[in-house]
Parts: C-alpha cells; structure tokens; sequence
C-alpha cells in the first residue's frame, strides 16, 4: 500500500511543476481567518463553538469539576465519595492560584474567545463576496453570542480580565487585565448585535443559536452590571413572545407514566424543542455515541455527582434501574436546607419525581427475596452518598451502559422558569415589590395545584433573598449555583446562614475573598512582558 502512495504524491507534484504555491501550508482542519473564505467553511466553525462550550461541561477526567459549582453553596456540600478538584470549593483555606478549577474555566472560556474572534474576523473580510452581508451578519452574531458569553463568565469569577478582539496567531506573553467596565462594555456591545442579527427561534437551526438566547444571556449580564431597568426589558421581550410557554401539562415520552408535568422536562427525549418542550430557550445537545459518533465531548458526570451511589448498599439488594436514576456515585448532597427547609409539601418541584427521598431493593435474585420491594432504611455505615434524598433532574439509565460512564442528556442552559427570575430579580433591584411578586407568582401557580389559596406570595414578602431561594426551587442541578451567588455578591452571607451544619465536610474559611477566583498562577508566570494583576488576598 505504501508504494502507491509514494507513487501519487510523486505523480502530483510533477503535475504540480515547479510552483512554491505545493509546499505553502494551508492547514484547513484549523480554522483561522485566512481559511475561513466559504459558507461551508464558517458553518462548521460555527458548529465546532458548540462542540468546544460543552467541553465546560464534560469534563471527564475529574468527575468532581460538577461539583465545584454547588459544593460550599448553600444548596450542596461534597461527601466522602469527592473526588479532588471540588475540596478548594468548601474548604476555601485550600483556594490558592494554583488550583486546578479555576485554572481549567478560565482555559475553557479564552480558547472560546480565540476561536469567537477567528469567525468574526473572517466574516468581517470584505474580499469574500460569496457570502451576502446579511448572512455575514448572521455568522458574526453567533460568533459574539459566545464571546459575550465567555467575557460574562470571565467577570462574574474573576472580575477585570485581559480583553482579546482580534485572532491570536502566536504567543503573547503581555497580557493586562482590563477594567471590569471595558469587559462589560464588549459584552453588551456583543450581546446587542446578536440580539438584532440572531434569527428567530423559529427560523434558527435546531439546537443552534436565536435571539432569546442573547436576550436572556444580555438580562443577567445587566444584573451583574447593576443596570437592573435594561435586564428587565430583555427578560420582558422573552416573556412577552408567545413562542415560549411554561410546561403546565404533562407531555413527552413517558406522559403516559408515573410522573409530574414538572418531572416531564428533565426525561430523556423531553428536552428538546422538537420534542415538546415550549419552554427551553438554550439546550446544549448530546447524543449517544453508540448511535452518534461524535455525539458528545466527554463522558458528563452530573447523573455520577447528583445520584447517590445506592447500587453499593450493603447486601447487594439494590441495582442500578432507571426508576432510581441509573448508577450513580453521590459525589455531592444536596444541603439540609434545601431537603428540609428550602420547599413546601405541596410544592410540585418537591414531589417525589423531582426530589427523590426514598430507595427500594430490586434485585429479583432469590438471595435477597427477603427485601425485594422494600424500602432501604437510612441507616448504616454511610447514608451521606450511598442513600441521600437527590434532584432527579439528572437520573437516566441505558441498559447497554449499566456501569453508567457518562450522562447523556442534554444541558438546559436556559429556560422561561428561570427568564421570570430574571425578571423578578430586575424589579426588586428597582423596588418594584408588586411587580417582583407578579413575576415569582407565575412560578408558584404552576408549581401549586391549589394556588392562589396554596403558593401565592405578596409583594411584602419580596427581597433578593426570597428570589434566591425560588432559583433554589426552580433551578436546583441546573443552575450554576455558585456563579448566581458570586453574581449576587450573596456566596458569603447565604452559605454561611444557611449551610453551616454540615458535619462530613463543613464549610471552611470562606471569606469575602471567594467572591472572586483567583487568577491562575500558570497564566501570571507565563506572562513574562507584563503584570497579570492578581485578585486581592491571593498573593
């Protein structure tokens, strides 16, 4: 085989004669702006965002990067079954620039950032005229969606960061942070453009960028920005289109089954637009690469970290089963405030199929007969994540993967229950008390079989605080939770009122100094023409 090869390559340089044009390097698999010259070319590029944001997401190698996100929270701490990555993130004393967290969010969001600006660079060619300008817009727009996603990111951990607009080609050594202002100058400048050139929901191509999106992603950055008048025309535009709806009714795969409307939301082949789900905004897709290939980046922990690890209940009576969320490790628990202070019993997002607060023994060997069909009691050795009351949002189970190496739903990014937070939060940043209590009753009419006499709130009851909590409610294993309390400059105050008690791995050291992460030590000494400003108490 070899010689044939030999023989083309021969073959076509001699028809090739003599041009230096053969041996000039054009690497088409690397898209930067001097490739980057056709439709089919940017629309791949495009795609390959998608592909690299969910790498934030997946990633494998440390199963408790899920957990960094909600331990030390007030709504989760880590447990004996923690994996490495997530201790500086309830242990804060062991938050240091040279943690692996930080250092890996901040390389995920900046090569985001690079690839952004190779699109926006290329469409912005006026020498490429096969592409009409409003297409050209279209590409730019999806482009600044995701570097306005990344810059908020980077100002809501870090503060100030190093602004880069254009392609990097080669190593620059003489980075210097910005001020928080400029960053959030360019993600407002990004955001609106995607607002006006990003298509409609409707017309966008599924699971790919639309307009919502950039309105809801501008309406929190507005919040972080202290600009609570403009998050809420953003928020309001959504809520005002009839093209998204709240899931009031049961629908989907297994609408036929035991389970809530709610619940409904979170099942596998329920997520999607396509599939029913009126109220995503944002799903990040993954596919099963047994009928996918290439269907997602990485093996997803969040069913390993959310789902306690029952299989391994001694005894051998329990196996891993879809009615119990597939197998999972218990990599984190959910805080005693938000198991048994955080709900009311009438509250439909606290029903058994979204909170699951009990376990049965379902192994059919006669070994176990004894037990089969009853409940595991709590008691035991370990009941921290072996059996600990769990959000089912991330329970699956494919019996051709038992052992349970990756979850494979999709990520809801965004959806309309959290653009009525969003919403609610701008009004009581405004004082606007009645107005903040009719955008979160929205939410308890639905969550509330009996509402108005069961769920309705009053304007008086209405603080940044309440709404905190309703995100709890809502959004529980879906949001990122810490970056909403960093947002809110509330991480302090809220985890150390409400998540204190924990005896197996207590909160320790946190501090005002936590509201930011520190700036990866690799970046400073890598940035030898320049001072990489630390954030302050990290030096």
């Amino acid at each position: 085989m070899k010689k044939y090869i030999i023989l083309y390559i021969a073959i076509f340089a001699l028809t090739a004669g003599c041009k230096k044009d053969f041996l000039k390097e054009n690497p088409y698999s690397a898209y930067t702006p001097s490739n980057l010259k056709d439709a089919l070319g940017f629309e791949t590029a495009l795609v390959g965002l998608y592909n690299h944001v969910s790498t934030i997401y997946t990633w494998s190698d440390q199963q408790g990067w899920v957990s960094v996100w909600q331990v030390g929270t007030d709504v989760a701490n880590a447990t004996a079954n923690q994996q490495g990555v997530e201790i500086p993130y309830y242990d804060y004393t062991q938050l240091t620039p040279s943690d692996g967290g930080s250092a890996y969010i901040w390389n995920r969001y900046y090569i985001l950032i690079n690839l952004t600006n190779n699109i926006i660079a290329g469409a912005s060619d006026p020498s490429i005229t096969a592409i009409s300008q409003a297409d050209k817009d279209k590409i730019i727009a999806e482009a600044k969606f995701f570097r306005a996603y990344a810059y908020n990111g980077l100002a809501t951990l870090f503060g100030g960061v190093p602004i880069l607009t254009e392609p990097l080609t080669g190593p620059k050594t003489d980075f210097v942070r910005a001020t928080l202002a400029d960053v959030n100058k360019l993600v407002e400048e990004d955001l609106l453009f995607a607002t006006t050139n990003l298509p409609d929901v409707t017309a966008a191509k599924a699971a790919r960028g639309n307009k919502y999106m950039a309105m809801q992603l501008l309406a929190e950055a507005y919040l972080r920005m202290g600009k609570p008048d403009l998050a809420e025309a953003q928020a309001a535009k959504i809520i005002s289109d009839a093209k998204f709806k709240l899931i009031t009714q049961r629908y989907g795969v297994k609408a036929n089954e035991p389970g809530d409307y709610y619940s409904d939301m979170f099942v596998y082949g329920n997520q999607r637009r396509s599939q029913g789900n009126t109220e995503v905004i944002w799903g990040l897709q993954q596919e099963n690469t047994a009928t996918v290939t290439g269907g997602r980046t990485g093996d997803a922990q969040q069913r390993r970290v959310f789902v306690p690890a029952y299989y391994d209940v001694s005894g051998g009576g329990t196996l891993p089963a879809d009615s119990l969320g597939g197998r999972g490790l218990g990599r984190l628990r959910l805080s005693n405030w938000v198991l048994y202070g955080l709900y009311n019993n009438k509250d439909v997002r606290n029903s058994r199929y979204n909170i699951r607060r009990t376990f049965y023994y379902n192994n059919p060997d006669p070994a176990y007969a004894s037990r089969y069909g009853k409940k595991i009691p709590f008691t035991g050795v370990d009941t921290l994540f072996r059996i600990a009351p769990h959000t089912t949002k991330w329970g699956s189970y494919d019996p051709k993967d038992v052992f349970g190496y990756a979850t494979i739903k999709d990520f809801t990014l965004m959806r309309l229950g959290e653009t009525y937070l969003l919403l609610a939060e701008a009004r009581v940043q405004q004082q606007n008390l009645q107005g903040t209590a009719d955008a979160i009753n929205v939410l308890r009419q639905r969550a509330f079989a009996n509402y108005p006499a069961e769920g309705k709130v009053n304007a008086a009851e209405m603080t940044l605080n309440f709404i905190l909590d309703e995100r709890a409610r809502e959004l529980i294993g879906e949001e990122n939770r810490r970056m909403t309390l960093m947002r809110t400059k509330t991480l302090v105050e809220r985890t150390l009122r409400l998540n204190s008690d924990d005896k197996a791995k207590p909160v320790k050291g946190l501090t005002s100094k936590a509201l930011l992460l520190p700036i990866p030590l690799n970046e400073i000494q890598l940035n030898k023409d320049a001072k990489l400003e630390q954030n302050p108490d990290y030096n």
